[in-house]
């Protein structure tokens, strides 16, 4: 119990089921770790500590109810939380604090959770690196000089560090699977629809979702549980209940390897680490083929529909920050044809993806193409000597998959020579999240470089 902040989610669900620890001691000890750690990686940037405990003793008072009872988790800054404050990264709300909670808080709640406060996000969960001008940037917990990654980054160095067991993100180009790839834990980026996003302004649009992000794919199955569900104030919110699945393993399994996506430039530290990833599957007994993919559709259509909602949701605000800015702008230049464009090329390739997932069950490949850069560094622009356009290039092997309407995680691969964490990215048929999850444990038991802790 000396290291009680690094128990898993499931392991400290149990001890305060069964009466072997309190919520109150879980949440101090979390709290204790904030104080130690979070000064140097900046990763909780609004902390509730006397509210969580209070919530902890009313906790530890009554019988426990929901599978998350007792448990610590913070909340994105992009997500509403009723009297906390919300800045969702950016200046121009960094008083605000909002009247209700996003239904993915009321979820968590109701499930037992206790809120101990926000994780940083770049502006509106802008770029995948965490930094703002409320708040500054958050640090890589294995190298302090180096990116957390994003857009949630401050959830992914949270966990890393024992401060929580459980976060919440979201995920449009690679934000919940870029930081936990950089901060060697697990995300998932579920089916959209299968955390259901409560909108009046675009509550059709499909490339943003959000998801659980925890130190273990067990956990991360834990907290999944209790986010998904159907709510009909989502259009296309899936109605089927979220069930794991029974069986271990994935002997058997067809398993496809894209070392690239069909050509994308990869960093060799990147690479090297991710490379070793095919033979961990064939030696649990799937068969593994390496494959040449086709996703170039992926980057017209990503683009286009990513431009054209940052105008829809932003375009009426002054003083936002460069990047938000710059896709308001692009988002300004969309014109019906070009939606046209995109949606037909999006269709295309969900077609040719719905008949290759009819020969394989997953494909893994990179999640990002870089290990994590220096945190002073805006964003990567270049790998290995190819010059990138925009900040947006380098993210290119996680915003890909984000075109497919596929659940994808990131589960912990090994290390750069340096001690920089790497992730593989494992992408399945769209609503077959259980299977990816399936997938990801027998890699992470398998390999156990999940338990490789930051020297902290």
């Amino acid at each position: 119990m000396s290291e009680l902040h690094y128990l898993s989610a499931t392991e400290l669900a149990h001890l305060i089921r069964t009466g072997q620890v309190s919520s109150v001691e879980v949440v101090q000890a979390c709290l204790d770790r904030v104080e130690e750690v979070n000064p140097r990686v900046n990763a909780i940037v609004t902390l509730v500590a006397e509210q969580a405990l209070e919530a902890a003793k009313a906790a530890d008072a009554r019988e426990p109810a929901g599978p998350l009872h007792g448990l610590p988790v913070a909340h994105k800054d992009l997500v509403d939380t009723a009297g906390i404050r919300t800045t969702y990264g950016s200046p121009l709300f960094a008083g605000n604090v909002p009247g209700q909670d996003d239904l993915i808080v009321r979820r968590l709640r109701a499930a037992g959770a206790i809120t101990v406060g926000k994780t940083n996000t770049p502006e509106f969960g802008t770029g995948s690196h965490t930094v703002n001008e409320v708040f500054g940037a958050t640090r890589n917990p294995y190298d302090l000089s180096k990116s957390a990654g994003g857009s949630s980054g401050g959830a992914a160095a949270a966990l890393a560090t024992g401060m929580v067991p459980l976060a919440d993100g979201s995920d449009m180009g690679g934000s919940l699977r870029n930081p936990a790839s950089f901060c060697n834990v697990v995300g998932l980026r579920p089916t959209p629809g299968r955390v259901p996003v409560v909108s009046d302004a675009n509550a059709w649009y499909t490339l943003s979702v959000l998801g659980p992000m925890a130190r273990t794919v067990e956990d991360v199955t834990l907290m999944f549980g209790a986010i998904a569900g159907f709510d009909r104030r989502s259009p296309y919110s899936i109605r089927e209940v979220f069930t794991p699945e029974p069986e271990e393993g994935v002997a058997g399994m067809r398993v496809a390897w894209s070392p690239d996506l069909g050509g994308l430039p990869v960093d060799p530290r990147t690479a090297a680490v991710t490379a070793a990833a095919p033979a961990v599957f064939e030696r649990l007994g799937a068969r593994v083929d390496q494959v040449d993919l086709d996703l170039s559709d992926a980057e017209d259509a990503f683009r286009t529909y990513r431009a054209w909602n940052y105008a829809l949701s932003f375009s009426d605000l002054d003083g936002l920050g460069p990047n938000t800015a710059w896709n308001v702008e692009r988002g300004r230049e969309v014109t019906g044809a070009d939606l046209a464009r995109a949606e037909q090329a999006r269709s295309r390739l969900y077609q040719r993806m719905a008949a290759f997932f009819d020969t394989y069950d997953v494909l893994i490949t990179v999640v990002s193409q870089v290990p994590p850069f220096p945190v002073e560094h805006p964003h990567v622009k270049e790998i290995n000597g190819q010059e990138l356009p925009d900040y947006l290039a380098w993210m290119r092997s996680a915003y890909w998959i984000s075109v497919l309407h596929s659940p994808a995680a990131s589960v912990p691969a090994g290390f750069t020579p340096d001690g920089l964490p790497v992730g593989v990215q494992i992408v399945g048929r769209p609503f077959e999240d259980a299977r990816v999850l399936r997938v990801a444990r027998a890699f992470e038991q398998a390999t156990g470089h999940g338990r490789r802790r930051p020297p902290l």
